[in-house]
């Protein structure tokens, strides 16, 4: 904190600014302890508070206007490009993506305090049509929200913070950074096994979509289930031959109608098949062993021309899918 707050004396509102437009654009550099140490430096009168939460509602309010404009531009491509740089990608698209459906617009007031989702709202609302004034409205709010809850705590808490960067300094600042560095480092090590554990499990259960259309065309009894959210679907409204539609939260509920005397397909449209690798998972802790996920779930299926049924008419062809399908497919085979 006594080097923060030592940059924030010296740079003040520009620094302020720029911190946390990075942070926002989605560089994991966290802009709370910024705001935190500007609420303090404005409580012991070094900064001012109004022009302070200014400075981050401009630069915020940059951040997703940006976000914004490339969501109506790319669609969901964007979320799932930025939720690809997490260490779990699938979890995060997913997530985002039923607090969207749940909230809506409203889900932009609290954004700013979630990780996962911090980035990836605005593009999200611009995918899926807001009208601009609409955003901004809650867009603004969410930020003043968020900016004036950390600066308003720097600045009640300020006499007890400049403690704080006091004994930080005695007890000598490199030490304290080590320690958190020691825990971060502890948290993405752990975080990262867990990943590569997942992704082994993935590796020797999945099929591919050649032996999957092997398989039915040899006539083949195979239970197909589509996991896809409901805004995953609504742009690619089609299913592989014979596939059912539910939701991992119907799973409890639905089982019963998966049959248990033949193999079960399961697939997303999330990198690396996770979703349709916890449904696996899960399908077996109900009773259905024989089950396995899509290599490269729809997209792998959809870019390959093979067949899909659809309630709509004629399915386009595969190219509509364009870049998203082969890039999808092909980040899943290199992690694998």
């Amino acid at each position: 904190m006594s080097g923060v707050t030592h940059f924030l004396i010296q740079h003040g509102y520009v620094l302020l600014l720029a911190w946390v437009f990075v942070e926002q654009i989605g560089v994991p550099l966290p802009a709370a302890p910024v705001l935190l140490a500007a609420g303090a430096l404005a409580g012991t009168g070094h900064l001012n508070i109004w022009i302070s939460a200014l400075a981050a509602v401009i630069a915020a309010l940059m951040s997703d206007m940006i976000w914004y404009g490339i969501g109506r531009r790319r669609g969901n491509v964007v979320l799932g490009f930025l939720c690809r740089l997490s260490l779990e990608p699938d979890s995060c698209a997913r997530r985002t993506q039923s607090v969207y459906s749940r909230h809506g617009t409203s889900s932009l007031l609290l954004a700013k305090f979630i990780p996962w989702l911090n980035t990836a709202a605005p593009p999200l609302a611009g995918a899926f049509g807001m009208q601009l004034l609409q955003f901004l409205l809650f867009d603004v709010l969410g930020i003043l929200l968020w900016a004036g809850t950390f600066l308003g705590l720097g600045y009640l808490f300020s006499s007890q913070l400049e403690q704080l960067a006091y004994y930080a300094h005695q007890i000598g600042t490199a030490l304290i950074l080590l320690v958190i560095c020691g825990i971060l480092a502890g948290y993405l090590v752990r975080k990262y096994a867990r990943r590569q554990q997942f992704l082994r499990q993935l590796r020797m259960a999945r099929i591919t979509p050649e032996e999957l259309k092997e398989k039915l065309d040899a006539g083949e009894e195979i239970a197909i289930v589509d996991l896809r959210h409901p805004l995953d679907f609504l742009p690619e409204p089609y299913l592989i031959p014979g596939a059912i539609r539910m939701s991992i939260e119907e799973l409890s509920r639905l089982h019963e109608d998966i049959p248990r005397d033949r193999d079960v397909v399961v697939y997303c449209t999330c990198p690396n098949e996770a979703t349709s690798v916890m449904t696996a998972l899960r399908l077996r802790q109900l009773g259905i062993t024989r089950v396995r996920p899509l290599a490269g779930g729809y997209f792998a299926w959809r870019q390959r021309g093979f067949p899909l049924d659809s309630p709509f008419g004629l399915v386009p062809p595969s190219r509509k899918i364009g870049d998203f399908a082969r890039k999808a497919t092909s980040l899943s085979e290199s992690l694998l």
